[in-house]
């Protein structure tokens, strides 16, 4: 059923964000979702100065039936899972054409360099109207916002991964989340992730 529904090979797929948002682990659990569905992923890792907030990329390479090279080409994008918004930007100037999509969360997290005045940071709107602009379909959700309010800013990458399988943009089941996070988490962390994934997906469900 997960091939049938992947309506491209490879299904080149993105997801950005800085040091300590959790991306890395994102890419994983969604691997291994998309693995049990029959998909072979291929996981390319980039990291800028992740330990001082620095970018830090995942590429998946999404395929019915073959690996490919773990670094997706430039400008052959077909998602952009952004954890940052101005990191959404950066990718989409490298990876981005017309009919990219792209997944984003809301807050920013400001770089050394605005922190000490030397730059200014746009502000969200004109992050989401220059996204607009330039893609094919785009989604912002407050991830942040909403994991903060459930006690944790880390939820907010399970977040962003309910929300992309409420965009429908790659074969993702609720119950293959749980397996894979039950691999790795207790009983009682299940409940928070499994809220925080039914609330992303809710919020761009359509």
């Amino acid at each position: 059923m997960g091939q049938a529904l992947l309506n491209k090979d490879p299904y080149n797929l993105i997801i950005t964000g800085v040091g300590g948002q959790g991306n890395v682990m994102a890419s994983r659990i969604l691997a291994n979702m998309l693995v049990r569905k029959g998909l072979a992923v291929t996981i390319g890792e980039t990291f800028g100065a992740s330990q001082r907030g620095g970018s830090v990329m995942s590429h998946l390479r999404i395929s019915r039936e073959s690996n490919w090279s773990p670094q997706i080409p430039k400008g052959k994008a077909d998602m952009i899972i952004s954890l940052e918004p101005i990191e959404a930007i950066r990718l989409l100037a490298v990876y981005g054409h017309s009919k990219v999509k792209v997944l984003s969360n809301t807050r920013p997290i400001h770089p050394l360099g605005v922190i000490a005045g030397m730059v200014t940071y746009p502000p969200i709107e004109e992050i989401i109207s220059a996204v607009k602009d330039l893609v094919a379909d785009s989604w912002f959700i407050p991830a942040t916002d909403e994991a903060m309010k459930m006690g944790n800013p880390i939820y907010g990458n399970v977040i962003m991964l309910g929300a992309l399988a409420g965009t429908g943009a790659v074969p993702m089941e609720r119950e293959d989340f749980l397996e894979v996070m039950k691999e790795s988490f207790s009983s009682d962390k299940m409940e928070l992730n499994a809220r925080a994934y039914d609330l992303g997906k809710a919020m761009v469900a359509r």
